[in-house]
């Protein structure tokens, strides 16, 4: 059984420099980890591995798993998946009781060594564009320069305020990142929230993965992944993974990320809000008022 997505606890709230105080209940973000597991191999002969310890918010846990190994080229597709389910410990004094186990088709194949070498390579702090960028494409990733639909740039505008609507935990906590899917006209498909920025965005692609979205409009076709803060380059690289088009991003976006949008032809926005928005890559899928636009170089 999955935790609570909030947990209650006493803070002593101070006040005017330190001159007022009070003792008071408030409420704290969940942060728990969660182990992945992955079963493959022949019926009779299952080998099961420990893939990951993930910290993260309760809630959504078989999709998050999916969603790692699909954006993460551990599995090839969703329909390499024959079960997801909750695995209880062997050990019943052990405090990590949290397992998710994905178990694959007879046949399917595993590559555990490329994804460790993937996942050290993302880890550290010099990771290296090009090395990516040629990693990217040898997982099966393709530029799309051409393909895929044109925004209004008044639907991105209004996109941070449809989000906050479905924030039910960041509003009692304050201490959750969100994501969610829309389709080209900025109707909501699906929202995620998790204390990981990553892993909202793994919940959509394993419930996209798993048919379980479950937002008002969960059988349209995303175009847009909205992300609440900013737009890094494993974000990117997710909607590159998941052929979604669009990224647009309350926050900033790194180097890293707009090379990698700009490389595989995906429309990528930061500082999204009412008022502005900066497009970084393949601008021509948002539309904008043409007396609006301004063809001036910018000022080195």
């Amino acid at each position: 059984m999955s935790g609570p997505e909030s947990v209650r606890t006493r803070v002593q709230r101070v006040r005017a420099h330190g001159v007022e105080s009070e003792i008071l209940w408030d409420r704290l973000a969940a942060e728990e980890p969660m182990e992945i597991r992955l079963g493959f191999g022949p019926t009779d002969r299952r080998t099961v591995r420990t893939i990951g310890i993930t910290m993260r918010t309760p809630g959504h846990d078989p999709e998050l798993a999916v969603g790692f190994l699909l954006n993460e080229r551990v599995i090839p597709s969703p329909e390499a998946i024959d079960e997801v389910a909750r695995e209880e410990p062997e050990d019943a004094g052990r405090s990590l009781d949290r397992i998710i186990r994905v178990d694959l088709k007879p046949g399917v194949e595993v590559d555990l060594e490329r994804f460790a070498r993937n996942v050290l390579t993302n880890s550290s702090c010099g990771v290296c564009g090009t090395a990516t960028l040629r990693a990217l494409n040898l997982d099966g990733c393709r530029p799309n320069p051409g393909h895929g639909p044109v925004v209004e740039a008044e639907t991105i505008h209004r996109l941070p305020v449809l989000l906050r609507h479905h924030q039910r935990v960041f509003v009692e906590t304050g201490g959750l990142h969100a994501a969610a899917l829309l389709d080209p006209f900025g109707s909501l498909i699906a929202a995620r929230e998790d204390i990981g920025r990553h892993n909202t965005v793994d919940k959509l692609i394993g419930a996209r993965a798993l048919g379980t979205l479950d937002g008002p409009h969960p059988d349209a076709e995303p175009a847009i992944l909205l992300v609440s803060g900013r737009a890094g380059f494993e974000i990117v690289q997710k909607a590159v993974t998941a052929a979604l088009p669009i990224v647009a991003a309350v926050g900033a976006p790194s180097s890293l990320a707009v090379e990698v949008a700009e490389t595989f032809g995906l429309t990528l926005c930061g500082f999204v809000g009412p008022d502005r928005f900066n497009v970084y890559s393949a601008p021509w899928r948002v539309r904008v008022r043409v007396e609006a636009a301004s063809t001036a170089d910018p000022a080195p």
